[in-house]
């Protein structure tokens, strides 16, 4: 280990997202093991300025691993975007003696990371937690494995409901730049088509979709759709599209929302948030700064945090691929 960080501060920032609590876990008992002081900073960067910070050893993080959400809690903070706001944000730095900065969120939460590092030289490192698993750098973030699992548990659901009534149940999933959710638990639950902002399938194309499951003699039908899909205003304009052209089917619209980011992390969440955390406080050690920590193939990686926040995370089209062969 090349530096000699004595005390590190650690924030969860941006939309929660199972396994926070995992990361900031690991990243309080890795500086317990390296004898480095951690400070937890609550309710993101808005704690920063209001100097919330509390002292946490490797006790103050038993038993949070399996809890959802986060315990440092996260908020929106306007006061950070300003000039003003982040130099009061640096004043409590300074005066609880903090040397460096784990940042664990998304592209949001490492814009301001970013610019603060580039404005008062502190080292900063970022470990993505979103269940969007939009992020440019890391084959998967913190919270999007339990998300999918969420969301095909709620999908199987409808579709005991969908069959028991020859239903036809548009489900809107989160994932307003990105389709990782809807097209893996689209192809999970079985769905008979997914829509997602990058493939603009058109009304016209899902109206001849559904037409042919219908005459293939499927009674019913779920339509996984991301919210930030394009083939109509919304969710509720192409359900509406889809009974007026097929009046035989009672249309119903299920919007899961937020509850996709709720619940306990999955074994996978709960490994990957550890792994990352450890490897965060491991690369301050080192000197690193202005990075993302990621896993891609399975090995721990560090990307600069300019290039997770304007990088795009790549849609497998192999899964689109499997998914049209499917909803045949």
């Amino acid at each position: 280990m090349k530096t000699t960080i004595k005390r590190i501060g650690v924030l969860t920032s941006g939309g929660d997202a199972p396994g926070m609590n995992a990361a900031l876990r690991a990243v309080v008992r890795s500086a317990a093991f390296y004898s480095i002081e951690c400070v937890g900073i609550y309710q993101g960067y808005q704690g920063l300025i209001d100097n919330k910070v509390k002292l946490m050893n490797a006790r103050s993080v038993n038993n949070i691993i399996n809890k959802g959400g986060t315990v440092l809690k996260s908020a929106r903070c306007l006061e950070f975007r300003t000039k003003e706001g982040r130099k009061t944000a640096f004043e409590t730095v300074q005066k609880n003696g903090i040397e460096a900065l784990v940042v664990i969120g998304g592209d949001g939460s490492f814009t301001g990371a970013m610019i603060f590092q580039s404005e008062f030289n502190i080292p900063v490192i970022g470990i993505p937690g979103t269940i969007d698993n939009d992020i440019f750098g890391t084959s998967h973030t913190i919270g999007y494995d339990t998300a999918l699992n969420t969301v095909i548990e709620a999908i199987d659901k409808i579709r005991d409901t969908a069959i028991s009534h020859n239903r036809l149940f548009f489900v809107e999933v989160m994932g307003r730049d990105a389709g990782h959710i809807a097209l893996n638990t689209g192809i999970g639950a079985g769905a008979e088509e997914v829509l997602i902002p990058e493939e603009d399938m058109g009304l016209d194309r899902l109206l001849e979709s559904l037409k042919r499951s219908e005459k293939s003699g499927k009674s019913s039908s779920i339509v996984v759709v991301a919210e930030g899909d394009k083939t109509g205003k919304n969710v509720f304009e192409i359900a509406e599209y889809v009974e007026k052209n097929m009046p035989y089917y009672d249309v119903r619209v299920s919007v899961l929302g937020h509850m996709q980011r709720g619940g306990s992390p999955s074994c996978f969440d709960r490994v990957l948030a550890s792994r990352m955390g450890v490897y965060a406080v491991e690369a301050l050690l080192e000197g690193k700064s202005n990075m993302m920590v990621g896993m891609i193939k399975e090995e721990m990686t560090l990307s600069p945090l300019e290039k997770a926040i304007k990088g795009k995370s790549e849609i497998n089209k192999d899964l689109i691929r499997v998914s049209d062969i499917l909803t045949i």
